[in-house]
Formats: structure tokens, C-alpha cells, sequence
């Protein structure tokens, strides 16, 4: 099959990872909260996992964004060029797009490869940091398959 998929359909996957991320997000913060106003003391854990995962939502919520043309552009002037210019503009932002996350690509897999080598553990629970960065790179190409997804699917057709 060929073309995108339904508009409906497109992102259930970020939907899904998203929405479990904010709600373990959610469930770990309101837990601390109450530990912490019960005992008088906090779960190391929290802000370790938190972070981890509030950076897994932007990474999922980016991809969510571009899967389902949601992301930032500036209608107001895009809008007025026709068609042709549409084009440039979309090839613009993907090539613009695309280059940003291969540079995240490259550089967060070259700091999990440097936490790896050098055994970095996280200075809350003391477990190998590179577990937390690996999802950098990962989830980066995650965001580039978006972007590429028209191309794709579609022999080049933008949204």
C-alpha cells in the first residue's frame, strides 16, 4: 500500500508511549509528594526517572507532531507563495528538520558510547547513565523516520 495512512491512525504509537510517560510522570511526582509530606523524606528515584521520561514525551511528542503535520510553521507567510513555493518551503523545513536530529543522532550516540566506555553511573540511584542517553539517539531516529515518512510512502508527496 502506498500514500499515508489515515489521519486518524497516523501516531497512535506516539500517542500511546506519550500518554504513559506523562502518566508514570504523574504517578511518580504525586507519590513523592505524599512520601514527602508523610515522612519528611523523598524517593531518590524521582528526578532520575522523571527527567528520563519527560525527555522521552518531547522526543514522542516531536515525532507526534511532524507524523500528524502538527508542528510550528508560519502559515501566514507559506500560505501566500502557491504552490511551488509551498514545496520549497516543506522540502526546506525537512531538509532543516532532518539535519538537526542526524546531529543528535551522531552526538548522543557518541556520549552513550562515552558513559558506556567510561562506566558514568547517575549520581541519585548509581545505575549506568548511558541506559538514560541511549534513548537520545534512538528516539531522534524515531523523529527523522517521521520526517521521512512522505518521502517514503509516497514517492516524495509532502503532507
Amino acid at each position: 500500500m502506498t500514500g499515508k495512512p489515515p489521519k486518524k491512525q497516523r501516531g497512535r504509537l506516539e500517542e500511546a508511549i506519550g500518554a504513559i510517560a506523562m502518566g508514570l510522570i504523574c504517578v511518580i511526582s504525586i507519590s513523592n509528594v505524599v512520601v514527602r509530606y508523610a515522612t519528611n523524606v523523598s524517593f531518590a528515584f524521582t528526578e532520575e526517572y522523571s527527567v528520563f521520561l519527560l525527555v522521552v514525551l518531547t522526543f514522542v511528542g516531536s515525532a507526534l507532531a511532524i507524523s500528524t503535520g502538527g508542528h510550528l510553521r508560519i502559515g501566514f507567510f507559506v500560505e501566500r507563495l502557491g504552490p511551488r513555493g509551498q514545496a520549497l518551503c516543506d522540502f526546506l523545513a525537512m531538509a532543516a528538520t532532518t539535519a538537526m536530529f542526524a546531529v543528535l543522532v551522531y552526538y548522543g550516540a557518541d556520549v552513550t558510547i562515552d558513559e558506556y566506555i567510561y562506566e558514568e553511573t547517575s549520581p541519585g540511584l548509581g545505575y549506568p547513565t548511558w541506559i538514560y542517553t541511549m534513548w537520545l539517539p534512538m528516539l531522534s531516529l524515531a523523529v527523522i523516520f517521521r520526517v521521512l515518512e512522505p518521502v517514503i510512502r509516497g514517492g516524495g508527496k509532502g503532507r
